[in-house]
């Protein structure tokens, strides 16, 4: 009997050790898998802040500009801004068009006596 119960405590050692070796060998793998992401990603960092930089220049608001300028022919001339609800075009006296009726244009004119407005820059974003 007591051969038999050595028997079944060695027998159960090994299988445990068996076990353990699995698990040991499992996390090795992950922590290489682990590795490997962590340098992924330092990578897509880099190349990110690669990436950031060349928007910057592209989307420099004077480089912007001198391409709407030479593509489009847009100038530099001052637009209107409204400041109070006083300039915006007044509406017919009809009710809201829910119906084929049409919609009135409802663009700004600048007043005769009006002095121009200065440009607004928006170098600040």
């Amino acid at each position: 009997m007591v051969r038999v119960l050595n028997f079944f405590c060695v027998a159960l050692m090994g299988l445990s050790i068996l076990a353990l070796y699995h698990v040991s060998e499992k996390t090795r793998v992950a922590h290489l898998t682990l590795s490997k992401v962590e340098r992924d990603i330092a990578q897509e960092k880099s190349h990110l802040s690669v990436l950031e930089t060349e928007w910057q220049h592209v989307a420099a608001p004077a480089r912007i500009q001198k391409l709407a300028v030479s593509r489009l022919g847009m100038d530099d001339s001052a637009s209107v801004q409204l400041s109070s609800f006083d300039l915006l075009p007044r509406r017919s006296s009809e009710p809201a068009p829910l119906n084929n009726t049409p919609l009135l244009n409802a663009s700004a004119q600048v007043p005769a006596a009006a002095a121009p407005v200065p440009p607004t820059s928006d170098s600040g974003m």
